[in-house]
Parts: C-alpha cells; sequence; structure tokens
C-alpha cells in the first residue's frame, strides 16, 4: 500500500515522503507570492529549513524566515514576527515546524492585519468575530514533528508571559489553507522528541475518546489514531529513519488534532499551566500526567476504555489500558513525575488555579473541582 495521498479532511492535505517539494505550489495554490516561513530556533539552521527556503527562492517567493520562536511561544515573539511580516511586505505565511512554529506561524497571518490586542480574541464565547476575517493571510503548514496536529487545528496556544498562562487564540480561518505532511521532514528528530511527541498525538486521542460530548466522528477518528500510536511510535522510536513509521505518527497526529474537536480534559488542563510555569515540553508533560488522569477518571471512562482495549488488542479492560500506558512511557523513557521533569517544588495552588480555569476542563469526564484538582495534582509530584 503505497502511504501517499490528497486528502481534504479537514483542508487539504499533501501527504507522502518528499512532498516538500510541492512547497512552491502549495504556496501558489494558497495565494501566495511573498510567504514569510515561521520556524523556532532550533529549525532555523537545519537542513529541512535550508533545502524549503531553496525551494521557496527558486520558485521566486523569496527566502525570508523569522525563527524568533520560544519553545513555549509567547505574545512578544508574536509582536515581533508581526513586524517583520508587516515590514517584509510579506502575503502569506509557511508555518513551519513542530507546535510552536506552527502556533506561532499562524497567529503572525491572523495578528498581522488586525487593528486590536492579541488577548482580544481569546477563545471566549464569540471573541473570534472581533477579528477582521478579510485581513486574514493565508497559511501553509509543514509540520516537521508528530504530535500536536496544529497542522489542521483552528487556534494557537500562546502563553502570556506576564502571567504564566498558556491561552488559547482562536479564529476558524487559523486553519491551513494547504498541508505538506512529508514523513521525511521528521527523520531527525531525536528519540525524546519523537516519544513526547507521539504521546502528545496519543494524549489528543485518549482525551478526546474519553469526552462526554456528542461527536461520533471524532469518537471513531480517535480510536484509530490510538492504533497507529500503538503500533507506529514504538517502532519510530527504535529507528527513526523507518519511513512508514514515520508516515503513520504524522497520520495520528493529524486524528488527534481532528478528534480533539470532542473535548480535551484534565491531561491538557494540567499540562498547559505546568509548561507555561516550569517551561516543560508539552507532549512529555501530557504522558506524566496522562497515567494520573485516568485513574481519576475512572468512574466515568471504565466503560469507553473497555471498548478502546478491545479495539487495540488491551486484555483486561481499563485496568489493562493503564498498564499499557504505564509500559509505553516506561519504554520510551517519560519520567514517573513531575520531579522527573525537573520540577522539584511545584506551586501546587498556581497550577491548579490555571487547570481550573484552562479550557481543556470542559471535556473532563470528571468535574475538576479546586479539592478533586489538587488532589490529582499531588499524585504527580
Amino acid at each position: 500500500m503505497s502511504i501517499t495521498a490528497n486528502w481534504s479532511y479537514p483542508t487539504a492535505i499533501r501527504f507522502g515522503a518528499g512532498r516538500i517539494s510541492e512547497i512552491a505550489d502549495a504556496c501558489a495554490a494558497a495565494g501566495m507570492k511573498k510567504p514569510l516561513l515561521v520556524t523556532d530556533r532550533g529549525l532555523a539552521n537545519m537542513d529541512i529549513t535550508t533545502r524549503t527556503l531553496d525551494l521557496l527562492e527558486a520558485a521566486g517567493l523569496g527566502r525570508a524566515m523569522f525563527s524568533d520562536v520560544d519553545p513555549n511561544p509567547n505574545e512578544k515573539n508574536a509582536a515581533a514576527g508581526v513586524q517583520a511580516y508587516r515590514e517584509g511586505g510579506h502575503d502569506g505565511v509557511v508555518a513551519f515546524g513542530g507546535g510552536s512554529g506552527l502556533d506561532l506561524g499562524k497567529l503572525i497571518a491572523f495578528m498581522a492585519g488586525q487593528t486590536r490586542p492579541l488577548w482580544d480574541f481569546e477563545d471566549i464565547g464569540d471573541w473570534w468575530t472581533r477579528a477582521d476575517a478579510d485581513a486574514i493571510a493565508p497559511i501553509v503548514a509543514v509540520p516537521t514533528t508528530a504530535g500536536t496536529g496544529s497542522e489542521v487545528g483552528r487556534a494557537s496556544v500562546i502563553t502570556n508571559s506576564e502571567t504564566q498562562q498558556k491561552k488559547i487564540i482562536f479564529h476558524p480561518k487559523f486553519l491551513p489553507t494547504v498541508v505538506i505532511c512529508d514523513p521525511e521532514l521528521t527523520v531527525g528528530m531525536p528519540g525524546f522528541i519523537t516519544a513526547g511527541t507521539g504521546l502528545d498525538a496519543f494524549a489528543h486521542c485518549v482525551e478526546a475518546f474519553c469526552s462526554p460530548h456528542y461527536h461520533p466522528m471524532s469518537q471513531g477518528i480517535a480510536l484509530e489514531g490510538m492504533r497507529l500510536v500503538k503500533d507506529y511510535l514504538p517502532r519510530a522510536f527504535a529507528d527513526g529513519t523507518d519511513i512508514e513509521a514515520r508516515a503513520h505518527m504524522m497520520s495520528a497526529a493529524l486524528m488527534g488534532a481532528t478528534a480533539f474537536q470532542k473535548g480535551l480534559g484534565a491531561i491538557h488542563a494540567l499540562s498547559h499551566p505546568i509548561g507555561a510555569m516550569y517551561h516543560t515540553h508539552h507532549g512529555t508533560t501530557n504522558a506524566v500526567c496522562m497515567p494520573a488522569v485516568l485513574q481519576f477518571n475512572k468512574p466515568a471512562i471504565t466503560g469507553v476504555m473497555e471498548q478502546a482495549a478491545r479495539y487495540l488488542g488491551i486484555e483486561g479492560g481499563f485496568d489493562g489500558f493503564c498498564a499499557y500506558v504505564d509500559g509505553l512511557n516506561a519504554s520510551l523513557g517519560i519520567p514517573q513525575n513531575l520531579a522527573g521533569l525537573g520540577i522539584e517544588n511545584p506551586d501546587i495552588e498556581r497550577i491548579v488555579d490555571g487547570a481550573l480555569t484552562d479550557p481543556s476542563t470542559g471535556g473532563n469526564p470528571i468535574e475538576m473541582t479546586q479539592e478533586n484538582t489538587t488532589k490529582l495534582l499531588l499524585e504527580l509530584v
């Protein structure tokens, strides 16, 4: 079976090894003549980035790049990126990289034509309608990791550097016009990034599957996404050049981000404030939180996780699924607690306050009160 395809769900996706060669055509399809490539500092000088800029330049699209992007991008990065976009006279963004590069790239395309401040567009109620939709620049997204799924998302997660809170900025036109998913771009990922990003995709699928909201399409996507991670993340971790495994993990990332329209939950509600305060890797933090959150939600999710376990070929129902998660984490070198992430004395009260105000709480199967969220967090210390 050829692992190459063109999809139009939830947007136009050019999927397959070597398809970064189509970057200029993708920009043309999005209506760009002078794009700004946005990526993070770590990728700025890597060969995959240089080759992409070469392709853009050869097609007469220039080779402009903005890479002042933190691992947890913030409003300062956004302001600098918008300035670079406007001063360069650009007409679109190529968002290139992992979650940080993709999120900030999308945000720059969104904010470059707006007159209101960034935080006016937080994902609260209908605040997204405040934006001038006609002023949003087109976006081509190119993921270089397989985890966040931001390439098919309608939002960006941005850290407020003053409050150390992660905020979600939402608009339907955040969804890129064209996505290029080329698994060859992920071959150079080190093992710990392969593990952390892969488990981010897994967390998206697990939380979407457990969310009590009604969305049968997301439910099916989440279940198959879990299977892809189960079958292919260990292979990608063991051999980074396994293109089949890398491709299926890119699919799992797309599926997780598509599925979590149904909702997320306590894993992300805790991971967001922890990451904002202590600058931990998002996917790895999700993986650390997952075992405790599964137990926390056990009274509400035993039935659905028994269904998942049967589909995945895991014996023992809910308990068997939890044992599988523990074993997977251990096999990928994931720490068992926050101390393993380098957080020795976490500010329990601030993390809990952040978790309770995070939008992800709305998808948790059990209500996250101050008391039970504090108990849950203490299980992670």
